[in-house]
């Protein structure tokens, strides 16, 4: 590998570091303990969001899986089943979790790139029958990080909304990329906290704060979610330094985020040039997920990447998966357009 060449951490949008703003914050931020409700900053965080998103209340936790496992838990009960995305994040990715911490069962639907519609759902949620357990939730991912940063608009979540009322379920969004479908949707937040009975909002992705999201909800499910969340282990102390990192994250890196996706796109449309890329999803966000053909393999694809100072993650069969992120400058990006151009 060329020593002059920047390493280039396309692997995921996690892998970000505080910026000197950010550190900044961190550092000045005024805390106390937060299981007693007086870390002032911890609870500015979740004023912020719950504002923002029109809700009545938030609660500050250590990671997305956290705030998705508590949601799941508040909105359901043991036998009861949930119905998500066969690709979704809470089924796939966070190790069996709602069958260890909720006692439910999933529903799997085939969207379309994770997406789901209501005309989907209706048929597949259970009647009042004994041999059947309970549909009681509906969980949506938006951006759907297995649909390449698919998203959706308040136009197709509506109409699941409505469904979920008149079959009395409820209604989760696993919201890890919720400002990368903002920003290019244009939509109110404030829809989002009308029609979802909960929100998982993560700080640590496109956002770039070190770690934590925040589950919003209504009063009642808020007040559930923190004798959750004790259980689970995940009470703060002093968690205003972290917490200062996300307020920061909202006032300084949503707009941004454009940029991330401008660059992803950079890199699909590059892709979709090269022999032995075989296909390649839109790059609607700031995810890139391409498939390569069979004669080459995944792994030694990304060593080969490796070497050249580009670091992407496999992502399935044949499937690569190259994140962008505030870390990821321009010239970072000419680097892998040209890297890609030259490997084989």
């Amino acid at each position: 590998m060329n020593e002059n060449k920047m390493i280039v951490d396309l692997r995921s949008d996690t892998v970000t570091r505080p910026t000197a703003g950010m550190l900044e914050a961190m550092f000045s931020a005024k805390v106390g303990d937060d299981v007693f409700g007086e870390d002032e900053t911890v609870n500015a965080l979740q004023n912020k969001l719950s504002d923002l998103f029109g809700m009545e209340d938030a609660l500050f936790c250590p990671s997305g899986t956290m705030t998705n496992q508590i949601g799941i838990k508040c909105f359901t009960n043991p036998m009861d089943e949930v119905i998500c995305d066969e690709t979704a994040h809470v089924y796939r990715y966070e190790g069996g979790g709602i069958a260890f911490n909720s006692s439910a069962s999933v529903r799997l639907l085939y969207g379309d790139r994770g997406r789901l519609n209501a005309d989907l759902i209706e048929p597949n949620v259970n009647p009042d029958n004994v041999h059947y357990p309970k549909s009681s939730l509906v969980v949506l991912e938006n951006t759907v990080n297995r649909g390449g940063g698919s998203f959706y608009t308040l136009d197709q979540i509506e109409p699941i909304y409505h469904l979920c009322r008149v079959k009395n379920m409820s209604l989760h969004l696993d919201g890890a990329r919720i400002f990368n479908a903002l920003v290019e949707t244009g939509d109110d937040p404030k829809e989002y906290g009308r029609m979802f009975d909960g929100i998982s909002v993560c700080l640590s992705k496109g956002l770039g704060a070190p770690v934590g999201s925040v589950l919003l909800g209504s009063k009642e499910t808020i007040q559930k979610a923190k004798r959750i969340r004790k259980v689970f282990g995940g009470g703060w102390r002093q968690a205003g330094f972290l917490a200062a990192a996300g307020i920061y994250a909202l006032d300084h890196h949503i707009k941004r985020l454009k940029d991330d996706h401008k660059n992803a796109k950079i890199l699909a449309e590059t892709l979709m040039s090269l022999p032995y890329v075989k296909s390649c999803m839109p790059a609607d966000t700031n995810i890139v997920i391409f498939e390569l053909h069979e004669k080459h393999d995944p792994e030694e694809f990304v060593e080969k990447l490796s070497n050249y100072g580009i670091k992407g993650n496999t992502f399935g069969k044949q499937m690569i998966r190259f994140v962008t992120h505030l870390d990821i400058s321009d010239s970072m990006i000419d680097q892998t357009v040209q890297t890609l151009k030259k490997i084989h």
